[in-house]
C-alpha cells in the first residue's frame, strides 16, 4: 500500500467487540491471563506493551519500511536509549550542528561513559578519517536543525557498513512521507513524534524504527520495556490519529515552504536562506536524490545582526514565537537564544516552521516584521 493508505489503515490492529472503526483508547494497565498463564490478548502490563502503543509502532514501522519500532515518551528519550544501548567507551560520530537537546545529552550525561566527535558530515572524507577502532555509532541528522544541512544517507550508510558501524538517522524534519532512510541503508531511524507525526503541538513523543531485529535492537527494546520511559495510551492514540492525515499535511507544508523560501530568498533584509528546496542550497542535489519533497522547515539570516533578528521575532503577529516545529501553526524562533552561549548557531539566524495557514497571510506577517 502507498503511504497515504498505510497511514490510515496500519493502526487498525484491534478488533473491538463493539465494532469501532477508529481504534479505541485502551487505558488498562494490566491484562487477563488465561488458565495456562498466557495472555490471549497479547498484552501483560502496559509498561511492556499496550494496544495503542502497538498500533502506533506498527504504523510507523510500516511507513519507514522497518521490521519494528519502539515508541518513547519524548524525542530526546530516543537518543538517550540508543546511547544507553552502547557499551561504555564506545565512540560516536555526530553532526557538528546536532539538535541541541540530544547533543546536550552527550555533553552532560554521557560525557564520562562515551566518546564522541561532532563533525561536518557533509564531508565524507572527514567521516572516514574520524572513524576509530571503538567507533560504534554514526548518528546523522538530515535535514539538520537549525542549519538545514543535508547529509548523504546512502553514502554514509556505505561507510558505516564497511566498518560494521551502526548508522542512525534523525529524520524528524522530513517525516516518513518525504524521506525513508532505511531504504537508503540506515540501520535505525529516529523521529521526534512531537513534531510532524503529531502535527498539532499537543503531544510529546519519540520513536525509533529498526531495519532489522538484531542484538542492538533487543537492547533498545529491553530499555524501553524495563526502563519504562513510554508514552501513555492516550498519547499513542493522539499520534495514531494524527498520522492518518500526515501525508496530506506534509503536502501543505511543502507547498507553503517553497513559496516562503522563495519570498525570503528575494527579500532585501535577508542575508541568506537555508532550505534544501532552493537551488542555491549547497546540498540541493543530494536532497533531490533522497527526499520526495523539501518540507516546511527553513532558517534564514537577518541583515543587521542579532538585534535585527530579535526585532523580527518580536514583531510577528501570525507566527508564534515558540520552540518546537511541525504543527499546523507557523512558528518562529531565535535559536541562539535557546541554545545559549556555547551555541555555534549564527546569532542572526531565525528558524521557522511554516504552518498550514494561507500562504498569503504568512507572507504578509513576514513582510511587516522584516519591514
Amino acid at each position: 500500500m502507498k503511504p497515504e493508505t498505510l497511514a490510515i489503515h496500519a493502526s487498525n490492529l484491534v478488533k473491538s467487540i463493539t465494532g469501532d472503526v477508529t481504534l479505541p483508547i485502551n487505558l488498562s494497565t494490566t491484562f487477563f491471563r488465561d488458565e495456562d498463564g498466557g495472555y490471549p490478548g497479547g498484552h501483560m502490563y502496559s509498561r511492556v506493551s499496550n494496544p495503542n502503543r502497538s498500533a502506533l509502532e506498527n504504523t510507523v514501522a510500516k511507513l519507514e519500511y522497518g521490521e519494528d519500532a519502539a515508541a518513547f515518551s519524548s524525542g530526546n528519550t530516543c537518543g538517550m536509549v540508543l546511547f544507553q544501548s552502547l557499551k561504555p567507551g564506545s565512540h560516536i560520530i555526530a553532526p557538528d550542528d546536532m539538535y541541541w537537546g540530544i547533543k546536550k545529552q552527550l555533553l552532560t550525561i554521557f560525557n564520562d561513559s562515551l566518546e564522541f566527535d561532532f563533525i561536518d558530515q557533509t564531508d565524507l572524507n572527514l567521516i572516514q578519517s574520524s572513524i576509530k577502532p571503538n567507533t560504534k555509532l554514526i548518528w546523522i541528522e538530515t535535514p539538520s536543525n537549525p542549519l538545514l544541512k543535508v547529509t548523504d544517507i546512502e553514502e554514509i550508510a556505505k561507510i558505516a557498513k564497511a566498518k560494521n558501524i551502526t548508522m542512525a538517522c534523525d529524520s524528524t524534519f522530513a517525516s516518513p512521507i518525504l524521506q525513508n532512510p532505511i531504504l537508503l541503508g540506515a540501520d535505525i531511524v529516529m523521529h521526534s513524534s512531537t513534531k510532524y507525526l503529531g502535527g498539532h503541538s499537543d503531544v510529546l513523543g519519540g520513536i525509533l524504527i529498526t531495519a532489522k531485529k538484531d542484538e542492538l535492537w533487543e537492547k533498545i527494546k529491553n530499555i524501553q520495556q524495563t526502563g519504562g520511559a513510554v508514552p501513555s495510551p492516550f498519547d499513542c492514540f493522539l499520534l495514531t490519529r494524527s498520522i492518518k492525515t500526515l501525508a496530506y499535511r506534509m503536502k501543505g507544508h511543502c507547498e507553503n515552504g517553497k513559496i516562503i523560501a522563495d519570498y525570503l530568498n528575494g527579500h532585501q533584509h535577508v542575508e541568506a536562506v537555508f532550505y534544501p528546496g532552493l537551488e542555491s542550497h549547497p546540498q540541493h542535489e543530494i536532497a533531490k536524490k533522497q527526499m520526495k519533497d523539501f518540507g516546511g522547515m527553513m532558517s534564514f539570516l537577518v541583515k543587521g545582526g542579532m538585534e535585527a533578528a530579535h526585532k523580527v521575532v518580536n514583531k510577528v503577529q501570525l507566527f508564534a514565537q515558540a520552540t518546537s516545529l511541525g504543527g499546523v501553526e507557523s512558528l518562529i524562533e531565535h535559536r541562539y537564544s535557546v541554545e545559549g552561549p556555547d551555541s555555534k548557531t549564527p546569532k542572526n539566524l531565525l528558524r521557522i516552521s511554516v504552518g498550514l495557514e494561507h500562504v498569503d497571510d504568512i507572507i504578509a506577517d513576514l513582510a511587516q516584521a522584516l519591514g
